[in-house]
């Protein structure tokens, strides 16, 4: 057993924590930013703890300053690094983080990720009684409880960017491209980006249609065009882009299949307006939200509102993707 440490009373918040933890993603830099700058303005003084739940491990924990966080506002990743902890799923991890932020006299943190991340909070928090707020920053945008996840629209316009031009391509060759990109669990990134680029057929997990929908255009396919696009989540029931491809160049040996995996690429550039208002608009709730004794909830996003849910609620479920989206994007591929 871990030893625990004394726990503080909680009193009157006057200094807080800010991480990032698990997969970066574009829109974190400004959440940091937010939260900074709107702390500092209340009246909090703000530390910003580096490499996620290990570096609170660590005691890797440094002040922000106004002018830290000047110039991120644009910038992708995230200026307080991010990583995943093993060390954090155990009571000594946690232990020894508690520890780290008493001898800084932290009261509260900020933490921006997602349910992985929100679940080692709500634990933390429950086992010291320490207030925690979470931002939920992934690209998959799949957290319960939220429209909208920091980094969902950069990444989304950053799809489809790379596969406009991998179109231009197919259409020069007649060749059908198999195009990847991230969700492991979760489909919504492909779903849109693919309605969104005009997509014959679309695999994501949630739904078993996609394969029937993607032989009909295969069938269909050298009657009615000579190039396409099949947009895939990595986590298809199928085994993926890669997979995919070598069935159906098995298959229909006679189609020009390639497979194109856009990989980490997903995570990166410059957050998009979208991102930067929604991270800021974020940020500032989550300080609200802690001096307004909240604790253990996730801010989320919901009719273009703030919105406070429950991490025990936000934890426990994905968001569902939206069928109408499916139908609409087999409405208007008629093959």
């Amino acid at each position: 057993m871990a030893e625990i440490p004394n726990i503080k009373k909680r009193g009157e918040i006057k200094r807080i924590g800010v991480l990032t933890s698990g997969g970066d993603a574009p829109g974190m830099n400004p959440a940091i930013r937010a939260v900074t700058r709107s702390g500092i303005h209340k009246g909090l003084e703000v530390f910003g703890v580096m490499n996620g739940y290990q570096g609170m491990i660590e005691g890797n924990i440094v002040p922000l300053t106004s002018d830290d966080v000047s110039g991120i506002l644009q910038k992708g990743g995230t200026i307080l690094k991010t990583a995943r902890s093993k060390d954090f799923r155990t009571e000594e991890g946690r232990a020894k983080a508690y520890k780290n932020l008493m001898k800084l006299e932290i009261d509260a943190l900020v933490v921006i990720g997602g349910d992985g991340s929100f679940m080692g909070a709500s634990i933390f928090s429950k086992e010291y009684d320490i207030p925690v707020v979470g931002i939920p920053g992934t690209i998959d945008n799949d957290m319960y409880g939220t429209e909208y996840t920091l980094g969902y629209d950069t990444a989304m316009n950053t799809v489809i960017d790379a596969v406009d031009k991998i179109k231009d391509t197919a259409s020069s060759h007649g060749r059908i491209f198999f195009v990847e990109v991230m969700g492991r669990e979760a489909g919504l990134l492909a779903l849109s980006s693919g309605i969104a680029c005009g997509a014959e057929a679309i695999i994501i997990p949630e739904a078993d249609e996609g394969d029937k929908d993607l032989q009909k255009y295969l069938k269909n396919y050298k009657k009615k065009k000579n190039s396409g696009i099949v947009m895939v989540a990595e986590g298809d029931k199928a085994g993926g882009a890669l997979k995919l491809a070598e069935r159906v160049t098995s298959d229909y040996p006679d189609l020009d299949v390639r497979v194109s995996i856009l990989g980490h690429m997903q995570r990166g550039g410059n957050p998009t307006g979208t991102d930067r208002v929604i991270a800021t608009q974020m940020g500032v709730a989550a300080v609200e939200a802690l001096l307004d004794d909240q604790k253990s909830i996730m801010i989320g996003y919901v009719n273009s509102k703030i919105t406070h849910v429950p991490f025990n609620k936000t934890v426990k479920a994905n968001r569902p993707i939206d069928h109408d989206l499916l139908d609409i994007q087999k409405a208007l591929n008629k093959w």
